[in-house]
């Protein structure tokens, strides 16, 4: 067993100014993607979006993680503080950010964009996809920094006590494991297969399928959230959340042959 180092939250301090190692990790987040992106650029031979194209894309896709993760935190999960304080929405240094809604807000992004361009949106939703899951590393390495989202009691060798859970008990470093999963793992299928030639939307497909289901096993080890509990059938509300996004990968895989891509 071993116990949660309790690193302080704050990466660098100058003078009154603090950045935490979460909005640290945000960064580095996006900075991936940026770096990850540009190299898909300049070595593939599909045209369908250029550097500069690119960078107005990202910028987009940015406000949608951020207005849509925010969003979507306080509506799934905090409402009741949003009906007692409407503005409290917008209070992001109190944190509190949604993956779910952070899809939703890239994907109206994504469609947004895709109009205003003339581009296809399942198209362009297979070039952004496989720079996701390293950002949702760096954000899952922010949550074990801060000791946060910790996973059930266990007695597994490799349990660690959380202080900041209020007991020491040992649990599942359930960070570690999205980390692993969501991130690294997530990241090689959809950077490999991203190079091969298929139906537009196939990308796209798999990373709300891969990401569900991987989320939602996780989820049984992943202590709820403490004023939510467990819903309906014993699911937490992020695997209730998953289902819906394992639905739709499998949607977009099956029936999306129209157009073909290559990466």
């Amino acid at each position: 067993m071993f116990y949660h180092p309790e690193f302080d939250p704050v990466a660098i301090q100058i003078g009154a100014v603090a950045v935490r190692w979460y909005g640290l990790m945000y960064l580095i987040g996006f900075a991936l993607g940026l770096t990850l992106g540009r190299l898909r650029i300049r070595t593939s031979q599909d045209t369908l979006i250029s550097t500069r194209e690119f960078d107005d894309l990202l910028f987009y896709v940015v406000l949608g993680v951020l207005i849509g993760g925010r969003l979507g935190y306080s509506i799934l999960y905090d409402l009741s503080s949003i009906l007692r304080s409407p503005l409290s929405v917008f209070y992001v240094w109190e944190g509190g950010m949604s993956f779910h809604g952070g899809l939703i807000g890239v994907s109206v992004a994504v469609v947004i964009y895709a109009r205003l361009k003339q581009k296809n949106w399942l198209a362009l939703g297979d070039f952004i996809a496989p720079l996701v899951p390293l950002g949702l590393a760096a954000g899952r390495i922010g949550n074990f920094i801060n000791g946060e989202l910790w996973g059930r009691p266990t007695d597994v060798p490799w349990a660690i006590v959380f202080p900041q859970s209020g007991s020491l008990v040992g649990r599942h470093p359930s960070q570690l494991y999205e980390f692993f999963l969501e991130g690294v793992v997530l990241f090689l299928i959809l950077w490999t297969l991203s190079k091969k030639t298929r139906p537009a939307g196939v990308i796209t497909g798999l990373f709300l399928l891969c990401y569900g289901f991987f989320r939602f096993i996780i989820e049984f080890v992943r202590e709820p959230d403490q004023h939510l509990g467990t819903l309906s059938l014993g699911l937490s509300m992020g695997q209730w959340l998953c289902i819906p996004m394992i639905a739709a990968g499998l949607i977009f895989v099956v029936r999306t042959k129209s157009i073909k891509v290559k990466g």
